[in-house]
């Protein structure tokens, strides 16, 4: 497919320069671990949802900001090599990049610590470029940028008929004004909770978390681990994929995968089961996936 028939998404949000560290388990307050292995890995939740809707056939445009360092001189050249357009990623003088510390244990299962830094810099007013938004079909939004910052890019969407697609991970209250421009809401387990009230403890709970979101925003998606994906959307039965089976390796930067995938399939034009599917796949072959060594 070539560059003008690809369907184009603009992602805004987060980049940071992550510090992986590989430990048998997670450190209790107080506590020193030592660890076995540890490696530098491009994220933030905007930056790798962003990587995975190019690989899933998207031409995606990013928006956001660095640091005029090292780190951001790495999260530009990461981007640029994951395809994605960095045009519209702003370097800014005098303000860290974002970065992370995250440690995986011995299970699969991470913990982390962010600093924002650039990040939380971004001027609204660039949000509005009229070439940013140009020929746009999706926004992809997480909550590691300010509210002020996804409202402004999701109301700019909104008048261009994009379609704007909220990752609201980390949980955060999310404003009224916020809720009415979303089309499509995806949650972990946890969010899921926080949001709707309900717990999620397998796949049938995290069905009744979906429909109860479901009342607020078109359509809702739970991602709950092991467990599986549950959906809800206009006009259709609810959508309950089980987990694929696996080899778990670490869960970090699962969700971004799927939600990247997701929105790539469905604007190029996928079905919502086959779309939620392919990114189900997605997700399960990030999860299993090995790093590559220092």
């Amino acid at each position: 497919m070539s560059n003008a028939e690809k369907p184009v998404i603009v992602v805004v949000g987060s980049l940071h320069y992550d510090i992986m560290v590989d430990a048998p388990d997670r450190p209790r307050k107080g506590e020193t671990v030592t660890g076995h292995g540890w490696r530098p890995k491009f994220g933030g939740k905007g930056g790798n949802q962003a990587v995975a809707a190019a690989q899933a056939g998207a031409r995606v445009r990013m928006a956001g900001a660095v640091g005029d360092d090292e780190f951001g001189r790495f999260l530009l050249e990461a981007l640029q090599a994951g395809g994605v357009e960095a045009a519209h990623v702003r370097k800014l003088a005098g303000i860290g990049s974002g970065m992370s510390v995250a440690i995986s244990d011995a299970g699969g299962d991470y913990g982390a610590v962010i600093v924002s830094g650039a990040n939380l810099h971004l001027d609204p007013a660039h949000l509005e470029e009229a070439d940013l938004w140009r020929d746009v079909r999706a926004l992809i939004l997480q909550n590691e940028i300010p509210d002020r910052l996804n409202l402004a890019a999701a109301g700019a969407a909104h008048r261009v008929g994009a379609t704007v697609c909220l990752n609201a991970a980390p949980f955060r209250p999310l404003s009224d004004e916020l809720v009415a421009l979303v089309d499509l809401l995806v949650v972990n387990a946890l969010e899921a909770e926080a949001l709707s009230a309900v717990p999620v403890t397998d796949l049938a709970s995290a069905t009744k978390a979906a429909q109860a979101l479901a009342a607020r925003f078109p359509i809702a998606i739970v991602t709950a681990g092991d467990a599986g994906v549950a959906a809800m959307a206009p006009g259709q039965p609810p959508v309950a994929l089980e987990a694929l089976p696996v080899e778990l390796v670490s869960t970090h930067g699962a969700g971004d995968a799927f939600m990247g995938t997701l929105v790539a399939a469905l604007a190029a034009g996928g079905s919502f089961a086959q779309s939620l599917a392919q990114a189900n796949r997605m997700a399960a072959a990030h999860v299993s996936r090995r790093p590559e060594p220092l």
